[in-house]
């Protein structure tokens, strides 16, 4: 029932008017393509002008009993949402069925947090022997150093590096730029990996200005860092569910603890909502003790 059309509709408002990054607009097409099938599998032939809020009910059954847990069931939800409010705002339809939809409660579980040690463990268990360990250790100081998202860090380029004012700049979600302070052991560490092992990489056409390239002169990916991470968490026997991220919850968690303010953690972490940043303050019993000592003035 002509969903296809819609669904076309939706993307380009989604690449044009919000300027969406290609995953992120998958992830909404691949939500609304999911309610398709759903439709499909129980032989309801349904334009999307009219179906009711019976049908997303019925939905909503259907993908929790096959095992969907509440972060993708409430994933799901926003996209359709999301299509349901693109239909609405182009007069295909006059009133949203899903306004009524509620998204199962989420509760906010946050990854394991890396203790500076720890941290120092990761990188100190890099084999500099292997012409990868110094991309590696580079890689590692800079995750941490900035607190960038792994898509961020594998797409850094060269000519967005600004040692002389220690700041690098970084395209984040949206392909919205940002500039980020970076550490003198992270550029001293970067510095070295250029000069000393990526000049000697014989760079693939289109990457010439990636930082990070791997051993056949092309971009990395996301699961190569995933990767690497997790190799080095198995050889310190580190005993705990790491990834790209904990670096990025490591950073934002430890400027907090220092005392840096939530304002320009928002700003280097790159997120719109001062709510989300709030996210990362993940601070233990006894930073908390202390704040509430040193300054409650009834302490």
């Amino acid at each position: 029932m002509n969903w296809n059309i819609y669904i076309q509709g939706f993307k380009s408002y989604l690449q044009l008017e919000k300027s969406l990054s290609a995953n992120t607009i998958d992830a909404y097409l691949h939500d609304v393509k999911l309610f398709v099938r759903f439709l499909d599998f129980h032989k309801l032939s349904i334009a999307p002008q009219n179906v009711e809020l019976k049908d997303f009910q019925i939905f909503l059954k259907w993908i929790n009993e096959i095992g969907l847990g509440a972060h993708s069931q409430a994933r799901i939800i926003s996209g359709i949402k999301s299509f349901y409010k693109y239909l609405l705002q182009e007069n295909i339809l006059h009133s949203n069925p899903t306004e009524l939809i509620e998204a199962p409660k989420l509760g906010r579980k946050l990854p394991d947090t890396l203790s500076i040690q720890e941290i120092n463990n990761l990188i100190d268990a890099i084999d500099l022997s292997k012409a990868e360990g110094q991309r590696n250790k580079a890689m590692l100081e800079t995750l941490y150093s900035c607190g960038l998202r792994v898509s961020e860090l594998i797409n850094l380029k060269i000519s967005n590096l600004y040692f002389n004012d220690d700041y690098i700049k970084v395209v984040g979600k949206g392909d919205k730029e940002r500039l980020v302070p970076i550490g003198k052991i992270a550029m001293k560490q970067i510095s070295i990996y250029k000069n000393e092992i990526r000049c000697h990489i014989s760079v693939k056409k289109e990457f010439e200005d990636f930082l990070f390239l791997n051993r056949r002169g092309a971009g990395l990916t996301r699961v190569m860092v995933f990767t690497i991470i997790k190799q080095l968490a198995s050889k310190i026997g580190l005993n705990k569910t790491i990834s790209p991220h904990t670096f990025r919850h490591s950073f934002a968690t430890h400027l907090i603890e220092g005392g840096a303010d939530l304002r320009a953690v928002q700003e280097m972490l790159g997120h719109e909502s001062i709510t989300t940043t709030e996210i990362y303050t993940h601070l233990d019993r006894d930073y908390l003790r202390e704040a509430i000592i040193r300054f409650h003035p009834r302490s």
